[in-house]
């Protein structure tokens, strides 16, 4: 199976953009999914995502095209489409051209993020991009910086599938030679809703020789915890808590063009009292930041294989997650309707 010859086809939601890239009244050119396409923030703060060309003669709207009461307006003729795709004036005429309609993609915007939604299948959105920073409780009660400049990493010109990213959630021993941690960290729990999927995973000897209470439960606390979830194969989330304080980072893969992608990062650090003075909030940012890259070199030069020759502990969680991504890919003959993937 050739994963990079499916990636345009995935269901999910896909970040852009940052929403720092797009102020008010502003129009930004995008290409993903093997589309050209147009972004632009409307006056009244919302974004809007189109394909990118005027139905009138083909001008790029993305290219000198403005922001106007009613929508986007195209520089070469001036007509405006408005939100929801359709033509809504022709300043030389008195009416629209009602028969034309411009692409317009789903958008959510969160986590200072901007996504679409992808269906080859043309469906609505039948999930919610999930909250970075509250998909667990130790973390929503927390307060984080916000993303500066330097805490988000856009990698461009990748051969890096979504689902290989996703699967680094069921892949504990890469830590040991990615990223030189002492032991591999201990898959603690995996929990499967729908398009969702979440994991606990715990590091250090504690969590490894220890990771059940005296009653035999599994234990609570989150500290030296690693918690992660994925919505789709698109976007993620995960909250590390360390003993240096908390920090949340997304990592999400968008398809750009077949067998080209991009990687957009976020990196959210705990706020302590005087750390952005100290120097310690950028200390504990340049520490999120240096994993990611040595994940990216491995992911770039990598091949799937399916089956692939599987530690006897890894096959559960390999072939489980394996499974569960199958409701993204297009699948002919089967009913991929949202109640039947949900």
């Amino acid at each position: 199976m050739n994963l990079h010859g499916l990636s345009l086809d995935l269901t999910g939601w896909f970040q852009v953009a940052w929403s720092a890239d797009l102020a008010p009244g502003q129009v930004l050119a995008l290409h993903y999914f093997g589309r050209d396409l147009v972004a632009y923030r409307s006056r009244d703060g919302a974004v809007r995502v189109h394909d990118r060309h005027c139905r009138h003669l083909g001008a790029s709207l993305a290219h000198g095209g403005t922001v106007v009461d009613a929508g986007i307006q195209c520089p070469f003729h001036g007509w405006v489409w408005g939100p929801d795709g359709r033509n809504v004036s022709i300043p030389y005429q008195e009416r629209p051209n009602r028969a034309r309609r411009l692409g317009t993609w789903p958008v959510s915007e969160r986590n200072e993020a901007i996504y679409v939604w992808h269906d080859a299948a043309g469906r609505a959105p039948y999930w919610d991009v999930p909250d970075a920073l509250a998909f667990v409780q130790h973390a929503a009660a927390q307060q984080f910086h916000p993303l500066s400049p330097e805490a988000r990493a856009h990698y461009r010109d990748l051969r890096v599938h979504p689902q290989m990213v996703a699967e680094n959630a069921v892949d504990p021993h890469h830590f040991r030679f990615v990223h030189r941690t002492p032991i591999s960290p201990v898959v603690l729990e995996e929990h499967v809703d729908g398009p969702i999927w979440q994991a606990r995973v715990g590091f250090g000897k504690g969590w490894a020789n220890h990771p059940r209470d005296g009653a035999g439960k599994l234990r609570t606390d989150s500290l030296n915890t690693l918690e992660i979830i994925w919505a789709g194969l698109g976007v993620s989330a995960n909250i590390e808590h360390t003993a240096d304080g908390m920090r949340g980072i997304a990592i999400n893969t968008t398809p750009v063009d077949d067998g080209k992608t991009e990687i957009f990062a976020s990196y959210w650090i705990s706020r302590r009292d005087g750390d952005e003075q100290d120097g310690s909030y950028q200390r504990r940012l340049d520490d999120a930041r240096r994993a990611l890259p040595d994940d990216i070199n491995i992911w770039h030069h990598q091949i799937f294989l399916d089956p692939p020759a599987l530690a006897t502990e890894e096959g559960r969680g390999f072939r489980r997650m394996r499974r569960w991504a199958r409701q993204f890919y297009p699948q002919p003959g089967v009913d991929n309707s949202p109640s039947k993937t949900a």
